[in-house]
């Protein structure tokens, strides 16, 4: 049994609540249990150098931590003067899932920043981040058709995030902090509304995981997408 009593198949209390930043183009509260995640997206009429005069468009995104979105103050990476390498790898997964379902071409020759700030830590901020970060864009994508700027939503698919680990030999989703802290095997799924697969990250902790691990744990994180989908469709008032 699970410190919070929860089956191994089971997720937190999930809540996607959308337009909650009265200036953004999109935006999403998203919460995983006790892990709170604001996820804003911004339009600009530019793109980077690399992308001028390509007809193509893009999608960035920022991450951060509030200093005490965990348990002991932590320092403002501003403050140090660079940014974590876990704070880079973390913006760069999310931009990648959200290009990995957005036609950039359709887009245009504009750029969508989406930043993803944790309000409160408690295990699985990076799927929180992707999971709202999607319902933000698709908020500003959606102005963006609503004010003639695009003809239609050049959105193919939608896409999610959720972990899964194997705690005390048995695989198990949507790790909270105690489970992620006593983890042997970590990791996170991305994966779109349809199945399809963007990014799996994980990582053995100690003694290497088996095949049977890791496709149990494929399998949880496909039910945990489909739930997570469910709650994307309904903060954006789809269904």
């Amino acid at each position: 049994m699970r410190a919070s009593g929860r089956a191994a198949d089971e997720m937190r209390p999930v809540t996607l609540e959308a337009g909650v930043a009265k200036y953004a183009e999109g935006s999403c509260l998203a919460k995983f249990g006790d892990t709170a995640v604001l996820c804003t997206a911004s339009i600009e009429e530019r793109v980077p150098l690399f992308l001028r005069n390509t007809g193509k468009g893009w999608i960035t995104a920022e991450y951060g931590m509030l200093p005490r979105s965990t348990l002991t103050r932590t320092e403002r990476e501003a403050t140090r003067g660079r940014q974590s390498g876990r704070t880079q790898e973390i913006q760069r997964l999310i931009g990648r899932s959200l290009r990995a379902v957005t036609d950039l071409a359709r887009l245009g020759e504009r750029q969508i920043r989406i930043d993803c700030d944790v309000l409160q830590a408690d295990g699985g901020t990076r799927t929180a981040a992707i999971t709202g970060a999607y319902v933000a864009l698709y908020m500003a994508l959606r102005h963006l058709v609503e004010a003639g700027a695009l003809p239609r939503l050049p959105i193919a698919d939608s896409v999610a995030a959720i972990s899964c680990g194997v705690v005390a030999g048995s695989p198990l989703l949507d790790l909270d902090y105690g489970e992620d802290s006593q983890a042997e095997t970590d990791a996170n799924f991305v994966l779109t509304g349809k199945g399809g697969i963007v990014e799996i990250q994980a990582t053995a902790e100690g003694a290497p995981f088996d095949e049977a691990h890791f496709v149990r744990m494929l399998a949880l994180a496909r039910k945990g997408i489909a739930l997570l989908a469910g709650h994307q469709r309904r903060a954006l008032k789809l269904v």
